[in-house]
C-alpha cells in the first residue's frame, strides 16, 4: 500500500510515539500526529513538541472535552451503559470522536491515510477502524501492530531508544493505561495476573477507601430530559459538571473497580479502573428514573441496555443501528429530570433523597395509613386472574 500522508492519533505514549517514526521508515511518508484534548490532564504542548522532534510534520491538538462528556459520555450515561456489569466505558467512548477528529483532519490537510496505536489482540482496533470507514469508506488505514515485527513492550523501548525516543514505560509503572476526563484505565505488567491485587501505589485518582474522609459529603444533582445540568443548584457545562463530580468522587474514594472483562477478539482481559464522576452520575441518573420513567418503558429500556452497552464497547458507535436506539432511550428520557440528593462516604455513592415536577410517584398511593383512593379488595381479582395459568398447570399435573 501506498501512503503519502497519513494522521496518526498520537498519545506521546510508547506505542504511538514507535509508530511515528516507522510510519516514516517503512513508507517513506508524511506523518501529521493528531493529538486529542479529553481532558487528560496532560501536557499536550510538550507531546506536540515531542512529536515534532520524533518525526512529525505537523502535530494539531484538538480540545474535544465538551464535545466529547456533552455528545458522547452523557447520551451514553442516559442509557445506563455498563458493559458486563461493571465497566462504565470510558476508553471505548472516547474511541469514535479521536477516530472521527482524525478524519476531520485528514479531510483539512488532503492526507491519505489514517492510522492508530492499537494492538491486533485488542479491541480499541476494532473502535478506531469501525469509525474510519463509517466516515470515510475509502480511507487507507495502517495498523502498524498487525503489520511489524515489534512484537512485544520489550522491543518496542529497544526500537525506541534505538532512535532516541524518550520512553514513559519503566520496570516501577509498567502498566497501559488511558485517561480522559471520565475514566482512567490500566492494563498490563502485574494486572496480567487477575489473582494479584492492584498495587496500591499504581493508582492516581480515586482515594483508597481506607485514607477517604471519616465525615460523608452531601451532593445534589439537578437534570433535564436525562442530562445533569447543575451540582448544589450551580449550573456548569458538561464537562466542568463532570470535572466537578470527579473531584467529589475521588475525595470519598469512589469509583474503582477490578474486572476481567470478554473482549470483542474473544478473549478475556483484566482490566482496573477509576471512573469517580461517572459513577456517581450513573447512580444518580437510576434514582430519577425511578420516580419519572413508566414502568414498561423502564423494563423496555432496561433490556435494550445490554446491547447498547455491547455496541459502545464493540465500537459500533456510528452503526445505523445505535444510532436508532438512541432514538428509542432518548424518548424514554423525556421525563427525566429533577433533582437527585446523594451521600458519599468512603467508596459509596448512597442515594438518599429524588424529587421531580415529573414524578410518578404519589404518596397518596402508596400510603401504608388510612386513605381513598385505592380499593385494596381490588387486588383479589387481580391475584385469581394471574393466578389461573398457574392453578390450571396444577389441576392438570394432578
Amino acid at each position: 500500500m501506498k501512503v503519502n500522508k497519513v494522521v496518526l492519533a498520537y498519545s506521546g505514549g510508547l506505542d504511538t510515539s514507535v509508530i511515528l517514526r516507522w510510519l516514516m521508515e517503512t513508507y517513506g511518508c508524511e506523518v501529521i500526529a493528531f493529538c486529542a484534548d479529553l481532558g487528560q490532564g496532560e501536557d499536550l504542548q510538550a507531546i506536540r513538541r515531542k512529536a515534532i522532534k520524533t518525526g512529525a510534520s505537523k502535530a494539531v491538538v484538538g480540545d474535544l472535552r465538551e464535545e466529547f462528556v456533552k455528545e458522547y459520555v452523557f447520551p451514553m450515561l442516559r442509557a445506563n451503559a455498563v458493559y458486563e456489569g461493571s465497566y462504565l466505558l470510558g476508553t471505548s467512548i472516547a474511541r469514535p470522536l479521536i477516530a472521527k477528529a482524525q478524519i476531520d483532519v485528514a479531510a483539512k490537510e488532503h492526507a491519505d491515510a489514517v492510522s492508530h496505536g492499537a494492538t491486533g489482540k485488542g479491541n480499541d482496533q476494532v473502535r478506531f477502524e469501525l469509525t474510519y470507514y463509517a466516515l470515510k469508506p475509502g480511507v487507507k488505514v495502517v495498523a502498524p501492530w498487525r503489520l511489524w515485527n515489534l512484537n512485544s513492550r520489550t522491543s518496542l523501548v529497544a526500537y525506541a531508544r534505538k532512535h532516541g525516543i524518550s520512553v514513559p514505560v519503566t520496570q516501577a509503572r509498567p502498566y497501559s493505561t488511558d485517561r480522559n476526563i471520565f475514566h482512567i484505565s490500566y492494563e498490563g505488567g502485574i494486572l496480567e495476573d487477575p489473582w494479584q491485587e492492584p498495587p496500591a501505589d499504581m493508582f492516581v485518582w480515586c482515594r483508597p477507601v481506607e485514607k477517604a474522609p471519616n465525615r460523608a459529603e452531601y451532593v445534589e444533582i439537578d437534570y433535564r430530559r436525562g442530562d445533569p445540568s447543575a451540582v448544589n443548584g450551580r449550573q456548569l457545562s458538561p464537562a466542568r459538571l463532570l470535572a466537578k463530580l470527579n473531584d467529589l468522587g475521588a475525595k470519598h474514594g469512589i469509583g474503582r473497580v477490578d474486572v476481567v472483562e470478554n473482549r470483542y477478539v474473544g478473549m478475556k482481559s483484566r482490566g482496573v479502573y477509576e471512573t469517580p464522576g461517572g459513577t456517581i452520575l450513573h447512580a444518580a441518573h437510576r434514582a430519577l428514573e425511578s420516580i419519572t420513567m413508566d414502568r414498561e418503558v423502564l423494563r423496555l429500556r432496561d433490556a435494550l441496555v445490554p446491547r447498547y452497552a455491547e455496541m459502545i464497547y464493540y465500537g459500533y458507535w456510528f452503526a445505523p443501528e445505535r444510532e436508532v436506539l438512541q432514538k428509542t432511550i432518548d424518548a424514554a428520557q423525556a421525563n427525566v429530570s429533577g433533582r437527585v440528593r446523594l451521600k458519599l462516604y468512603k467508596g459509596n455513592v448512597i442515594v438518599v433523597g429524588r424529587k421531580s415536577d415529573s414524578s410518578l410517584y404519589d404518596p397518596k398511593v402508596a400510603t401504608f395509613e388510612e386513605d381513598d383512593v385505592y380499593n385494596q379488595g381490588d387486588a383479589d381479582g387481580f391475584i385469581r386472574l394471574n393466578a389461573l395459568r398457574l392453578r390450571l398447570r396444577r389441576l392438570k399435573s394432578a
